[in-house]
């Protein structure tokens, strides 16, 4: 219900492949390496920190976290891969103009194979046909993440209470590709049920990292940071930026120099 309030997207149970980069927080954050986030803007951090102090200390503990272990303990894993393929395979077309937007065609072409794929031969989704097809998952990508790949900020962070935390950037994000097909045709309800079991899957996903916010001085801004880092890395299209020189002209020369000696 909460996604803990570290979630980005969804992640399948465990025994489906896993993506070739980090595609959630959970994964950002188990990495040895976790550094601050200094571009934040946080306009309304007292607002936020109570949502915050809601969501963590109250509604987590005794709705998000035992229905999300619920679930995943007591579903049997063929019912919830069938399900997570099933919302999975809806993303798929926006994931294609995004990737498309991104530039980066091949990621387009596959997310199209596997939409049409998984959609006549696997029972509109239920079963991931595609993968068996040696066409694994690329990352998914939302029209946020191509806001950002071409310069747009965060925007403003919010918490909200009972879901957890957003930017403007993804809240625009989301709202346009909610128009493509087939996630136009869901009705509001439909499109609840999906967020709800996708952010089970995240919750559950979530259990192993909880002795990271446990541990940090400050959860909330550990948690803020964390959201941040990984809505950039996305907006990378899934590529660590590497940083040049500052004097990298100075240092060519230099290096020309030396050639020519």
């Amino acid at each position: 219900m909460l996604t803990a309030s570290l979630v980005g997207c969804a992640d399948t149970p465990e025994n489906q492949e896993k993506e070739t980069v980090p595609t959630n927080v959970a994964e950002q954050i188990n990495a040895e390496e976790f550094e601050s986030v200094n571009d934040v803007y946080d306009p309304l951090e007292g607002f936020n920190r109570v949502m915050w102090d809601l969501n963590y200390d109250y509604l987590d503990p005794y709705l998000a976290r035992p229905i999300s272990l619920a679930y995943v303990d007591y579903t049997p894993n063929p019912v919830r891969l069938g399900i997570a393929n099933f919302f999975a395979n809806l993303d798929e077309p926006a994931s294609m103009v995004n990737s498309l937007i991104m530039q980066n065609p091949e990621d387009a072409v596959a997310h199209f194979n596997r939409f049409w794929i998984n959609t006549v031969f696997g029972i509109a989704g239920l079963i991931d046909i595609a993968s068996a097809a040696d066409i694994p998952p690329p990352s998914n990508r939302a029209f946020g993440d191509s806001l950002g790949y071409y310069g747009v900020g965060n925007g403003p962070y919010f918490m909200v209470p009972f879901y957890g935390p957003v930017t403007l950037r993804e809240g625009v994000g989301d709202a346009a590709d909610g128009l493509y097909l087939p996630l136009s045709l869901l009705t509001f309800w439909q499109s609840l049920g999906k967020w709800a079991f996708e952010g089970m899957e995240d919750r559950a996903a979530l259990v192993k990292q909880e002795a990271l916010l446990e541990d940090s001085p400050d959860p909330y801004v550990f948690t803020r940071d964390a959201y941040i880092q990984h809505k950039n890395f996305r907006a990378t299209g899934g590529e660590t930026p590497v940083d040049e020189p500052e004097n990298e002209e100075q240092l060519d020369d230099y290096l020309d120099e030396i050639d020519d000696y």
